[in-house]
């Protein structure tokens, strides 16, 4: 290797040529995403430029050594306002051409926003240690500009750079990073380009712009995409605050609207096609635009496709928050699409604790919010399409949110509906956060291949594995479902008392959510038995040690509660709930209580129980045809029919169950269960399947309350909804199923 070089370097190298500067306008404003001593976004690394000319500033700040900056009123910069002197800057040239990501571009081209100033232009310039009180004024002034919503030290909504996470086994050092020297911004400009330290032990890379693909046509993608949806762009803005917003709030709706009011230029291209796509649904829920035509939403995917595309190689976190409302969409719940999202995130460093940042505090809120909506988007994705998760434990240190973690202020002071809204949205929010950490217990516990391979190289004892493994988990989804805030009980609004017809209320893909991860569990529990089951009877010819009856009764007992309740809250869910924003998995949590009824009606040993899980269905899907219409739930209802009729179709193919006596089954369970109790006391020591099975069965059937406060070994004998005229006795076998579990030590 040659000997290193004895020259000094006095200054950085920059990565790329700086942009001319030009004498300010009148019409100048400052860059709301810069700060002192930056220029569009990368630290200015000496007073002289590095074309050799000095930057442009007034006389009184060229003589001090000032950061001379416009102020937002164009009396003059800032430090000759707060000295009182008079700027030499005030009688400034008219407007000329400047250059602009590479082309030529007018500050009053057509791409300039109406009624808007051009602030791109700004002077800077080293502050001189002799200035501390002008300095002071000047960071104070400085940090006042624009409001407090400015984006200055923003990490990953930069208008002109985006930023690389540094993990620990790349090809940066973490302990050369330190030997960096970083300026009052905690920059660092190097070759390669700019270190950005957030903490003592986090650093990302910041790139430019407009060396990504697609780059250059940003603002032709933003123009065609109003243009598809003008002159509507406001009215689908606000639909998409009302609806969406409170009951998925990943957006900072203050900022957004202050850089809407702006211009919509200042907007990512797909996030804005993605805020459109889902307000054009609640089309017909605007007065205003239900007798107009809908704006062409296939234009709209097609544009938001090719962008998103292109904003991947420069990824903020607009690019997440775009994927993750495009995944709300009725068709949008794709798998592959949420690999690329999880892979962007942890490129922006979502995955990491941000709470001790060096970054502004509501970035730091909004990260938080949208790693949880990620890490949603992950496990439920995960259940809906059977896939792996690509989010662990292990890898995940983003804490818990808080309220702090929200904007301050969201609503109007003058309308308590709009702000109770919101508040329910939150708290919304944050229980479905908790709900999808219990959802990614079991998919951990019980559906991963090492996890299934467990249950089956257990044999006979995969049940008793299962039923050891489900308790601790249904104990926390018991507590989680007590502890529910009253704000966002189904209780409440089904009475409809605290949801008016006109406020749209989300709160039901909370509920069904709840359902399906009651369900994932449950379905595991009765596949575990029905394949012990079938393998007793075809390895020991039906003569060897089976499930315990009494057993295999508890947990199919506990199942149907969990079905009826969950039938019986589709029945019962009203129109603002219908209409309102659901989650992407609701289409497929609907489904999936249909796939559990079917389950059960094959499951069942003999053919009353059948009958009655065929009929059940049968008004199950009923109630979805009822909330499949236009306007309330349409496609979401539609989805769990079909695949209600997939699966009853295949059911057809079962052989004929035979019939069982009623009283005979009673006779048989009761004996059963002496039988169990007794080996609790005689055979738990020596490891007997009753014995541990009916231990780890304790909580199972109580964690659950039904809508109308039934614990679930009540609603078991509830008759669905719609079978009042029916017969009741279908319930024979499992009429006496509360007092069962009582004495088994269930409730």
């Amino acid at each position: 290797m040659s000997a290193p070089s004895a020259v000094p370097r006095t200054a950085p190298i920059a990565i790329a040529p700086k942009p001319p500067r030009f004498p300010p306008s009148r019409q100048g404003s400052i860059h709301i995403d810069s700060y002192p001593g930056t220029r569009n976004g990368v630290d200015s690394p000496d007073s002289e430029s590095l074309n050799g000319r000095p930057p442009t500033s007034c006389e009184t700040c060229h003589r001090r050594k000032l950061d001379c900056v416009m102020s937002e009123e164009e009396e003059g910069c800032v430090p000759c306002q707060v000295n009182g002197t008079e700027c030499s800057l005030v009688e400034s040239p008219p407007p000329r051409k400047r250059k602009l990501n590479g082309e030529a571009e007018d500050s009053h081209s057509k791409r300039s926003s109406p009624g808007r100033t051009d602030n791109r232009r700004r002077r800077h310039h080293q502050p001189s240690l002799s200035s501390t009180a002008a300095s002071s004024s000047l960071i104070e002034e400085m940090a006042n500009f624009g409001g407090p919503t400015m984006l200055k030290r923003t990490l990953g909504l930069q208008s002109d750079r985006y930023s690389q996470y540094i993990g620990p086994t790349t090809d940066f050092e973490p302990s050369l990073i330190n030997l960096s020297g970083f300026d009052a911004q905690d920059e660092s400009l190097l070759a390669r380009g700019t270190l950005r330290k957030v903490s003592d032990n986090v650093t990302f890379l910041l790139l430019p712009d407009y060396n990504t693909p697609g780059h250059d046509h940003v603002l032709d993608d933003v123009e065609e995409i109003e243009s598809v949806v003008a002159p509507h762009g406001r009215k689908l803005i606000d639909l998409y605050f009302r609806v969406v917003h409170p009951g998925f709030p990943i957006i900072q709706k203050t900022v957004f609207y202050e850089k809407y009011e702006r211009s919509y230029r200042e907007f990512s291209p797909p996030l804005l096609a993605a805020i459109y796509i889902l307000a054009i649904n609640w089309w017909d829920h605007s007065e205003e635009l239900a007798q107009l035509p809908r704006p062409n939403v296939r234009e709209l995917e097609r544009l938001v496709r090719s962008s998103l595309a292109d904003a991947m190689y420069r990824p903020k976190l607009s690019t997440v928050q775009a994927g993750l409302l495009l995944s709300q969409r009725p068709e949008g719940d794709q798998w592959a699409p949420t690999a690329q999202l999880v892979a962007i995130a942890q490129e922006l460093g979502l995955h990491l604790d941000c709470s001790s940042w060096k970054v502004p505090p509501w970035e730091r809120g909004l990260r938080k919010r949208l790693a949880w909506a990620l890490y949603m988007q992950d496990k439920w994705g995960a259940l809906v399409h059977g896939r792996p998760s690509h989010i662990f434990s292990s890898n995940w240190g983003v804490q818990p949110l808080t309220m702090n973690d929200f904007p301050d202020v969201e609503w109007d002071d003058d309308d308590a509906e709009d702000r109770m809204e919101i508040e329910r949205g939150r708290t919304l929010f944050g229980q479905m956060v908790q709900l999808s950490q219990i959802l990614a217990e079991i998919l951990e516990t019980f559906y991963t291949l090492q996890a299934m391979s467990a249950v089956t190289s257990a044999g006979i004892q995969g049940t008793q594995l299962v039923l050891s493994l489900a308790k601790p988990i249904q104990l926390k989804l018991k507590e989680w479902y007590a502890a529910l805030p009253a704000s966002i009980r189904m209780d409440s609004t089904f009475q409809g008392s605290s949801t008016p017809l006109n406020r749209l209320s989300s709160i039901g893909y909370l509920h069904l959510a709840y359902f399906a991860t009651e369900i994932t569990l449950h379905r595991r529990i009765i596949r575990s038995i029905d394949a012990a089951a079938s393998s007793s009877s075809s390895t020991l010819g039906g003569g060897g040690a089976s499930v315990d009856p009494y057993i295999q009764h508890i947990c199919r007992s506990a199942a149907k509660a969990r079905l009826i309740s969950a039938m019986d809250f589709v029945n019962r869910l009203q129109p603002s709930h219908l209409r309102a924003f659901w989650y992407f998995a609701s289409k497929t949590n609907f489904a999936l209580i249909g796939t559990f009824g079917s389950l059960l009606w094959a499951t069942s040993p003999g053919r009353e129980e059948a009958d009655w899980y065929r009929r059940r269905l049968g008004e199950y899907r009923w109630t979805l045809s009822v909330s499949s219409k236009p306007g309330e739930g349409k496609g979401l209802t539609e989805f769990a029919m079909g695949m209600l009729d997939i699966s009853t179709g295949l059911l057809k193919t079962l052989p004929v169950k035979p019939l069982l006596s009623r009283s005979g089954s009673a006779l048989d369970m009761d004996a059963a269960r002496r039988q169990s109790i007794l080996a609790l006391g005689g055979n738990a020591a020596s490891g007997g399947m009753s014995g541990v099975s009916l231990s780890a069965m304790s909580g199972l059937s109580g964690g659950m309350e039904s809508y109308s406060g039934l614990p679930s070994g009540e609603a078991s004998g509830v008759q669905s909804p719609r079978s009042l005229g029916s017969d009741s006795s279908d319930e024979g076998m499992y009429g006496n199923f509360s007092a069962t579990a009582g004495m088994a030590g269930l409730e």
